[in-house]
């Protein structure tokens, strides 16, 4: 068939010639030495970037699949807020109220007293909680609010 739309378009079966320099086929476009360096340059690049395209894909995903299986067989973790290590100082400071009660050191007296009542709740010695943090508790309270200077607890 294609033989036929030749014979049709070009009866002589002979195709024109070309007459500028961009109807001339890509091969006589060149002069020999630029022609050689130019395509075996893009004859040689093409199937290297190919390849390093395939390899960085490969290593991207092997890294990803590494990093997933990571996450997801570590240890799960306490989601419960981090408390204060360690033992009362001798005389209570400000830092260790704040540190008592949840608060920072410069709070209003309103969330004093609202986080001092969260923490009685949770530690009133009614309800099974100790004499000596309860003291502790308010003596927190009383540092936070300026009515003493830390003078100690009772125990």
């Amino acid at each position: 068939m294609l033989g036929r739309a030749q014979s049709f378009f070009f009866p002589n079966s002979q195709q024109p010639k070309a007459t500028t320099s961009f109807e001339k086929p890509l091969n006589e476009r060149h002069t020999p030495n630029s022609q050689l360096s130019h395509d075996t340059f893009n004859d040689m690049a093409t199937p290297l970037l190919a390849g390093l395209a395939v390899a960085a894909t490969a290593l991207a995903g092997r890294y990803g699949i590494q990093a997933w299986h990571a996450f997801k067989t570590r240890p799960p973790k306490a989601r419960m807020r981090k408390f204060y290590e360690g033992g009362f100082q001798p005389t209570m400071t400000k830092r260790e109220a704040a540190l008592i009660l949840g608060i920072r050191e410069s709070a209003a007296a309103d969330k004093v007293k609202e986080a001092h009542r969260k923490v009685m709740v949770a530690n009133h010695p009614d309800a099974g909680g100790s004499h000596y943090l309860a003291s502790k508790i308010n003596e927190a309270k009383d540092v936070m609010l300026g009515k003493t200077k830390g003078s100690g607890s009772a125990f």
